[in-house]
């Protein structure tokens, strides 16, 4: 899974450089609302991945239910006058710290596990 991540990574950073693509800057708050819904998924696909629990499906269909919800609430919120992409910003960066803080707490038990067999 880390190959496959590093190549996307390294195929993403290519792609990105070599096409000169812009978008609008009302846009903004859209593209970011969907890279963070982005970054959520990715980093549950790690913790289920190191938990034994990855599937692709759920992987695929949160990936894009995540990005739909984030994109709606901030287009209600523009529609509305009110920022209701703060709610996206709260429960994804929530959820990333909490992702992260649980694959941190796996990765340090796998390396203990390891050390106490050798």
């Amino acid at each position: 899974m880390i190959i496959a991540i590093f190549f996307g990574l390294i195929a993403g950073l290519i792609a990105g450089f070599a096409l000169n693509i812009t978008y609008p800057t009302e846009y903004s708050f859209y593209v970011t609302m969907a890279l963070l819904a982005a970054l959520d998924s990715l980093i549950g696909a790690a913790r289920a991945h190191l938990e034994d629990k990855y599937n692709g499906i759920i992987f695929i269909t949160g990936f894009l239910c995540n990005a739909v919800l984030a994109g709606l609430l901030t287009l209600a919120g523009d529609k509305l006058g009110i920022p209701l992409y703060y709610a996206a910003i709260f429960v994804f960066g929530g959820r990333l710290f909490n992702n992260l803080a649980v694959i941190r707490r796996l990765c340090i038990d796998k390396i203990l596990e390891k050390k106490d067999k050798i």
